[in-house]
């Protein structure tokens, strides 16, 4: 099947359907003492909820997306959804960026721009540009919800080879933060002739290099790093256990209560993000819903939990003898909620030829800092040219 552009548009009585729904919420309690440390804080979700249902205006949000090129394809027998932004000049590397949970392809919306070169050419470096791929992942947004289980993150990846290959890129870089990442991981262990290089600016907890006894024992770094990943996973994992385990329970309640999918996704963006605790002095609220809107208008908050499931079921696990060759670079921005020390992920990737301490910025960096998620990717697709 070749790609076919495609076009967002929510029907008119879906978007009377949220509004009702939002009109006659049924609120909880919460302790007068407590604000954000139980989940989201009641007094900012009541306003939060008061801007989608009074004010938000979702058309708007829809053409600011529709000036994007949108296609739907099929690959692997799974409809998939991307978005497909060509290089306006300079020296062409073809990219593909996966988003991860609770984003969406809806975070790269400022980013794109930035790597595709729109704007005034500056010379130098600014001259490499990039053919920007961003796929929804299945079951997310407006691409297709798997019909069976089995669509884990060595699924996924090769569906975006198959995708690249429809689009014509023989070599391609990967760029993944969050479970994104995994994907770009996977993609360059399955495709080790095509992956040009990968970025990345979050390792995730389901990467696990070889630390049998066969192998090199930890050092004091690694070791540290573990135990501040499991102290974050007992203090804030309880979301990635219940999607792990159960996500078809929680998805029948948070897909039929928009106050409950903005409670759950409004808490994370605050607490990941570096905002210091006021989500909007780093997105605006326009932004946060245009996101969960996507969610809640394509019903896929269920299926987009059972990717926890699937990794949970099938982790990104690597043997004493396997290796990714592919060059790497690891963007670390500094309010990510844990990265590994360099030495963790040398033990399979044998070129990383890049770590970049940024600044500022959270997890979410397409969406926080994309302009230095722009000039570090940009900087290391150079080397690869060299």
């Amino acid at each position: 099947m070749q790609p076919r552009p495609f076009r967002i548009s929510v029907p008119s009585d879906a978007i009377s359907d949220l509004a009702g729904r939002l009109r006659s919420a049924r609120w909880p309690d919460q302790p007068e003492d407590v604000r954000w440390e139980h989940g989201a804080d009641l007094a900012y979700l009541r306003e939060f909820v008061r801007y989608w249902r009074d004010e938000f205006d979702w058309r708007s949000a829809e053409r600011h997306l529709n000036e994007f090129p949108h296609f739907i394809t099929e690959t692997g027998g799974q409809q998939i959804h991307f978005i497909h932004a060509r290089a306006k000049h300079g020296r062409k590397v073809p990219l593909i960026i996966t988003h991860g949970w609770p984003g969406s392809f809806f975070e790269m919306t400022k980013l794109i721009p930035l790597l595709t070169g729109d704007g005034p050419r500056r010379g130098g470096q600014d001259d490499l540009t990039f053919d920007v791929v961003v796929p929804s992942l299945p079951g997310y947004g407006f691409s297709a919800r798997p019909k069976r289980t089995g669509m884990h993150l060595a699924a996924i990846a090769g569906l975006w080879a198959e995708l690249m290959s429809q689009l014509g890129y023989r070599r391609f870089v990967a760029q993944g933060g969050d479970l994104g990442a995994a994907v770009a991981i996977s993609l360059g262990f399955r495709f080790p002739d095509r992956v040009a290089g990968i970025h990345l600016n979050f390792v995730p907890s389901s990467y696990q290099p070889p630390t049998d006894a066969a192998g090199p024992g930890l050092d004091d770094e690694e070791k540290a790093y573990l135990a501040r990943r499991a102290a974050w996973a007992d203090a804030e994992g309880g979301y990635a256990h219940i999607q792990g385990t159960k996500p078809q329970s929680l998805g029948c309640a948070l897909n039929d209560s928009p106050i409950g999918l903005a409670a759950w996704f409004v808490e994370k963006f605050r607490l990941w993000s570096d905002c210091g605790g006021q989500v909007e002095s780093v997105f605006t609220k326009d932004e946060l819903l245009a996101n969960l809107s996507i969610y809640w208008f394509t019903e896929t908050i269920t299926s987009s939990f059972r990717l926890y499931r699937e990794t949970r079921e099938h982790p990104l696990r690597f043997a004493s003898a396997d290796r990714i060759t592919a060059p790497t670079a690891v963007a670390h921005f500094p309010k990510e909620v844990w990265m590994p020390p360099r030495r963790w992920l040398e033990r399979v990737f044998v070129d990383v030829r890049r770590w970049t301490s940024m600044p500022r910025g959270g997890h979410f960096a397409a969406f926080e800092q994309p302009r230095l998620l722009a000039d570090d990717l940009r900087a290391f697709a150079a080397t690869l040219a060299e």
